[in-house]
């Protein structure tokens, strides 16, 4: 950027991605403001949402270039080096550069440009975790908290899946949705579910973990109010509660929730016939692709968004899918078909091995498949049926939608 550049930016002021700092020193040998523990925050603020520019030497207030002394420079640079290794957890890279802007009288004084990169881990600053939301920093809530360790490399190190969920105890596991994963040639069957990570230590004491009470309990809402599908069919092609045909929540263990789903669209679909030798049906959707979307979106939502459900919405001429959450791991929806990244490891892991498909038509032997073709078969299917590729859309990266286009109807 050029210096006009630089001054343009300035006189617009802050926003979500810069930050304007005027420099107080003592004697050119100490900084007195701005406190390093409120700049650790701003700067991991940045770092923990999509980086950003810190200009040092300017007035937030009046944006005014008051520059730093010139002698000063480099104590500002180790001080502001010492502060992103030493308050800022893991310590932050930052990159530096000093330029000079003219002040209001014309005279050209020296600042510091500093580039914060958007951080591909989670940063915690003295004052707690903080986000970079307009022009100011926000110290994150524990929901997204967790949402943004499961986005970042800590995921592996911090899955939300494996928490306990406090107030558990093994009796409140359903012993019949247990039995699915003990064996009896695997040794004691508390261990067996340690192993699979549905049952995790609190101080001492064996509790359901967040994958325990979705797939070993009868009502996983008792405990995580949105794990569950709702599921409305319309007359329409607008969401208008006077056109719903038909409309259920459904609340069971996972696996349970995807065939209550499956068969609220198989009956709520149109399957017009003709009847020539034999009888030929035209149904609206591939169920092949509605098994793979609906598996998809209950494996692979994010579990820590509070509030956050499964959509389902059946209109006239499409169906729509919501799940809650950004797209996880670095995928993009254009990567979708390229790579197989799952959020939830291990409900992806017991799917594929221990929840057999009742349908043989439906093209695999369990739920989940661990070459990760959903997408191709979801996209190839209804493209077959309507003549129209379904579509993936990022809401405000905070929710995943999937538009399957119903076939026309014949005469």
């Amino acid at each position: 950027m050029t210096v006009d550049d630089w001054l343009k930016r300035i006189r617009l002021g802050e926003d979500s991605t810069l930050e304007l700092k005027r420099v107080v020193m003592r004697s050119n040998t100490k900084v007195e403001d701005p406190h390093p523990d409120s700049l650790a925050d701003e700067l991991a603020a940045m770092a923990n949402t999509n980086g950003g520019t810190l200009i040092l030497g300017i007035d937030d207030v009046s944006k005014q270039v008051l520059g730093i002394a010139y002698a000063a420079l480099d104590t500002v640079e180790k001080w502001l080096a010492e502060l992103c290794q030493t308050r800022v957890d893991p310590p932050l890279d930052i990159i530096t550069q000093h330029i000079e802007l003219p002040d209001a009288a014309g005279q050209h004084q020296p600042v510091i440009i500093v580039q914060v990169p958007r951080s591909l881990i989670v940063h915690k600053s003295p004052n707690g975790y903080f986000k970079r939301i307009a022009h100011a920093k926000r110290e994150m809530k524990p929901d997204v908290l967790a949402r943004l360790f499961q986005q970042r490399s800590q995921s592996r190190l911090i899955r939300f899946e494996e928490q306990v969920v406090p107030a558990t105890a093994l009796e409140q596991a359903d012993p019949l949705l247990m039995r699915t994963f003990v064996r009896a040639n695997e040794g004691d069957p508390t261990l067996q579910l340690r192993r699979l990570h549905l049952l995790a230590d609190d101080e001492g004491l064996p509790r359901l973990s967040v994958a325990g009470v979705l797939l070993c309990t009868t009502k996983p809402t008792q405990w995580l109010p949105s794990a569950y599908i709702q599921a409305v069919a319309y007359s329409g092609t607008v969401n208008d509660p006077s056109d719903q045909l038909d409309a259920k929540d459904f609340e069971g263990p996972l696996d349970r929730q995807i065939w209550d789903a499956f068969d609220f669209v198989r009956l709520n679909m149109k399957v017009p016939a003709r009847k020539f030798l034999g009888r030929i049906d035209y149904p609206q959707y591939s169920l092949r692709a509605v098994f793979e979307a609906l598996v998809n979106a209950v494996v692979h939502r994010d579990y820590s968004i509070w509030g956050g459900r499964v959509r389902l919405h059946m209109f006239a001429d499409r169906l729509e899918l919501y799940s809650p959450g950004a797209l996880p791991n670095s995928m993009t929806i254009e990567t979708m078909q390229m790579m197989s990244m799952p959020r939830n490891e291990v409900l992806s892991s017991l799917f594929s091995r221990y929840y057999p498909v009742r349908d043989s038509g439906l093209g695999r032997e369990y739920l989940m498949d661990r070459r990760g073709s959903g997408v191709d078969v979801i996209l190839a299917e209804s493209e077959r049926l309507s003549g129209r590729s379904p579509v993936y859309d990022n809401i405000a990266d905070i929710e995943l939608r999937l538009t399957i286009y119903a076939a026309s109807l014949s005469e």
